[in-house]
């Protein structure tokens, strides 16, 4: 084993407060002085911005592909969680509280203050190691190619070719598995999944405008692990592959960087050729760089590197209501078929009424939990939603019936003029010069009324079998509301937080969309952009899996691209020793 020159207390008792950001870099990550060296010195075929699902997808599909790639992973923030927090243990369910989530912009006043409608503000980012990976819901729903509706062709030729092999790979490398096919000793997704899903199937599409049911995809095959349920996150899973890469014989380069964050991409002619960090300059070489840093991030950094780019002129999202009701169980399912604590969790799929496009989803949770206050650490491992959950007075209120937790999520008109993401000059910092306003239009509401209405549809006629006055729904904060007959008001349901921010960069084939069908940032030669900004309208399906497929695409395009070059490159030193050869055979032998 190495030890280091001073251990054991020999010769002096040497370090007595070692932290967590030096043991880390001592064992996976770059230190100090191998940092500065990597400035200097090393040559990269990647530079990946961001340490995310994206980051995790190229690297492992490059170095898959082609072992000799090179890699370089520069993330802003520390190391925080080895896993998602879910899979740690009741005490880590206080780590997704809000204060660990920061906001690299400003919004608008007329957005905070409510003067644009229902929303206020949007979710911040998750500023460390593995990003939003810590502390997600893991829902991944793959889009058919209608509901891709306006992205361009060839990219939903790329998803949907082959059987849809990048799905399924970014299926495999997420860990997906479905509900319905959840299969352990505890039964948590048992009768209760099974029962509800038969009703849906027979009856969910009578509700307007519902028009897909599946039980719920998700992140969470933790067979891997050993153990029969775990969300999937970055961090432990990026580690253990970049220990197995670097101790290969042939050793490629597959570095990370940490607590180092990128300021301003600098270039020349298109050529991006060196980064701006709060570490000092990275000259990029030869190396390719790609942005995967989620939405609003790179669109800053675009912002403030290509200012002739257009980034950041629309904007998507998702908007959500928060509906929690409960049916007495005996009206489902005979109780003695459940055991103790069942779950059952299902997607479905809709869009607005009258002409309206916009799609809208339902996260719906159900939840039979005969003895709350035991199997509390339980429920809180195997919910598949980590924000849109029962709280303890709602579950122990609830111990005859099935709570049913239902976050449903809407498209943001991505055309709205008025909602948009622009340079803010007030703002002198490199990273966070930007305003983010959003307003909610006439579209907007149609499809807020639409998926609500379908949500009150799917719980009143499709789940409980004596119709809606056998529901009832909660009112009032999580733990200081109450039950009532009456359904919540738009106040009460409708949050004023958007999630999954997309389209700043969006990718097309016009020449006015700021990234073209291969992921280059129009304008650049060597800046590629993946992630949600990419997407031309937001859809309503949570965008993780398809974001996971296109960077896996992404990879193996920019691969090629790398071995394409070295076969030139040989086959000229091929010709250019031919022809020596040939010269002096011809003065020599003729």
């Amino acid at each position: 084993m190495h030890r280091p020159k001073q251990y054991g207390g020999f010769p002096t008792p040497g370090l007595q407060t070692p932290d967590g950001d030096t043991v880390m870099d001592r064992l996976f990550f770059l230190t100090e002085t191998q940092w500065e060296v990597a400035k200097e010195e090393s040559k990269y075929d990647f530079v990946i911005v961001g340490s995310g699902f994206c980051a995790l997808a190229v690297a492992k599909r490059a170095l898959k592909t082609d072992r000799s790639c090179r890699i370089l992973i520069i993330e802003r923030g520390p190391y925080f969680l080895p896993s998602h927090f879910q899979n740690l243990g009741k005490p880590f369910d206080q780590t997704i509280a809000g204060h660990l989530e920061t906001f690299p912009w400003t919004m608008s006043a007329e957005t905070a203050n409510g003067d644009a409608g229902v929303v206020r503000y949007q979710h911040g980012m998750i500023p460390y190691f593995g990003g939003r990976s810590v502390m997600w819901s893991a829902w991944c729903p793959i889009p058919t190619p209608e509901e891709m509706h306006e992205w361009p062709e060839p990219t939903i030729e790329v998803l949907n070719r082959d059987d849809q092999k990048y799905f399924k790979s970014a299926e495999k490398l997420l860990k997906v598995q479905k509900t319905d096919r959840i299969r352990h000793h505890q039964r948590v997704y048992g009768e209760l999944q099974k029962t509800l899903q038969q009703q849906l199937e027979n009856r969910g599409k009578t509700i307007e405008g519902v028009y897909r049911i599946e039980s719920a995809p998700l992140a969470v095959d933790g067979r891997y692990k050993g153990i029969d349920f775990a969300k999937f996150s970055v961090p432990s899973e990026l580690l253990q592959f970049a220990s197995k890469q670097n101790k290969l014989e042939d050793k490629p380069d597959l570095d990370i960087v940490t607590n180092c964050t990128v300021e301003k991409i600098h270039q020349q002619n298109g050529t991006a050729t060196a980064l701006q960090t709060s570490r000092g300059m990275l000259a990029l070489g030869d190396a390719k760089l790609i942005l995967a840093m989620g939405t609003l991030p790179p669109t800053t950094l675009v912002k403030n590197s290509f200012p002739d780019v257009a980034a950041g002129e629309r904007f998507g999202a998702h908007f959500i209501s928060s509906i929690i009701a409960r049916i007495p169980r005996a009206d489902i399912i005979d109780p003695d078929q459940l055991h103790d604590l069942e779950l059952g969790a299902f997607y479905i799929a809709g869009k607005g009424k009258e002409g309206y496009t916009q799609q809208y989803h339902i996260q719906l949770t159900a939840i039979s939990d005969k003895s709350p206050d035991e199997n509390v650490k339980k429920a809180l491992r195997y919910m598949p939603d980590v924000v849109a959950t029962a709280s303890k007075k709602q579950l122990t209120s609830s111990v005859g019936k099935v709570v049913f937790v239902c976050a449903v999520l809407g498209e943001l008109d991505v055309t709205n003029p008025d909602s948009w993401f622009k340079q803010n000059t007030d703002d002198t910092n490199l990273t966070t010069n930007s305003k983010l306003q959003v307003t909610v239009n006439e579209t907007d509401e149609k499809t807020w009324n639409a998926m609500d209405d379908a949500t009150f549809g799917i719980l009143e006629e499709v789940l409980s079998p004596e119709g809606p006055q056998a529901v009832d729904y909660w009112h009032g904060g999580s733990d200081e509301g109450e039950w009532t007959k009456q359904r919540p008001s738009e106040e009460e349901r409708r949050v004023d937080m958007l999630v999954h921010e997309s389209s700043t960069l969006n990718i097309g084939e016009e020449q006015s969309d700021p990234v073209d069908t291969n992921y280059c940032l129009r304008g650049t030669n060597n800046v590629y952009v993946t992630g949600a900004s990419l997407w031309p309208r937001s859809g309503s399906w949570n965008p993780t899996l398809t974001m996971v497929a296109l960077s896996q695409h992404l990879a193996d395009q920019l691969v090629a691209e790398k071995k394409k070059k070295e076969k030139s490159i040989l086959d000229a030193m091929w010709d250019v020793l031919t022809r020596a050869v040939n010269f002096v055979y011809s003065v020599f032998f003729h």
